[in-house]
């Protein structure tokens, strides 16, 4: 009796989980990828769709665009995050909650209301270019948002609370006694980071760095709202394709998103792969 209640619990448990699996995640994965195989012409399989993406010139630099901003903004900002971590480490525990809770908000701050700030603050007459220039200082003078830079500058302002978040449990993983040990041992600062501290960091670093990768892969909001279709990202020809100005081709935009989440996953199983490494080493 008592076997069958707890299977009936563990059930009602698990299936809400189940069901909002499968409505919300496989459902439409499984969904996008047989759309992907779909002529538009009919439902008929093929694989036009991959070849036309794969030897298309304008849909392979949309891909090159994001994996490179992708990277960049990723290694920008777990660089940054590296730093901030570390001193929000060194803080007391009311300082380190204050601050984890401000970068709690941080981290939702993205999407349209992020391009927006980043007009209002840096755009062509925004506050900080126009005091820029009041004060004399004419570095910015060529310096556009709606550009490759703008675009690097704000996915790494949305980038750095995120990385600051997953590896500030590890920076508290490294305990006071360990250093205090090798101190006694003989060893300086910079010998317990590289025998030490970095081995044991080096796990989450990886797993934050494919996180953030995955991340940066996936935004659309912020970059549309930005440059709109003027730049060439995967995810934009994705929103473009499905919303056409004249012809919608959704079995398109179902390829790219595709191979958007083939990307997205390959980079998941090598962080996988590369942190059992780190380990067994």
């Amino acid at each position: 009796m008592k076997n069958k209640r707890t299977s009936f619990f563990i059930i009602q448990s698990v299936l809400p989980f189940v069901l909002l699996t499968g409505l919300f995640l496989l459902i439409p994965s499984f969904t996008m990828i047989v759309d992907s195989f779909k002529s538009n012409l009919g439902g008929m399989f093929t694989l036009e769709n991959y070849k036309t993406v794969l030897t298309n010139t304008f849909y392979l630099v949309a891909i090159k665009n994001s994996i490179n901003i992708s990277l960049i903004s990723s290694l920008f900002g777990l660089a940054v995050a590296l730093v901030c971590a570390y001193s929000i480490s060194n803080f007391g525990e009311k300082g380190q909650n204050r601050i984890i809770t401000i970068l709690n908000m941080t981290s939702n701050f993205s999407g349209v209301p992020l391009a927006l700030g980043n007009i209002l603050l840096l755009g062509n007459s925004g506050i900080f270019i126009l005091l820029l220039k009041k004060m004399g200082i004419n570095t910015f003078t060529n310096f556009t948002l709606y550009s490759w830079t703008g675009l690097i500058i704000t996915y790494v302002y949305f980038q750095i609370p995120l990385a600051v978040m997953l590896l500030y449990p590890s920076f508290l993983g490294i305990k006071k006694e360990w250093r205090e040990s090798a101190m006694l041992l003989g060893a300086n600062s910079l010998q317990f980071w590289a025998k030490i501290g970095i081995p044991v960091l080096l796990p989450g670093i990886v797993g934050t760095l494919s996180i953030l990768f995955a991340n940066a892969m996936g935004a659309y909001a912020t970059a549309y709202a930005l440059v709109g279709s003027n730049y060439n990202l995967l995810t934009i020809r994705i929103g473009s394709l499905v919303t056409g100005d004249v012809m919608p081709k959704p079995e398109l935009a179902a390829t790219l998103a595709v191979i958007l989440g083939i990307t997205t996953i390959t980079t998941m199983i090598i962080n996988e792969k590369m942190s059992k490494y780190i380990r067994r080493g």
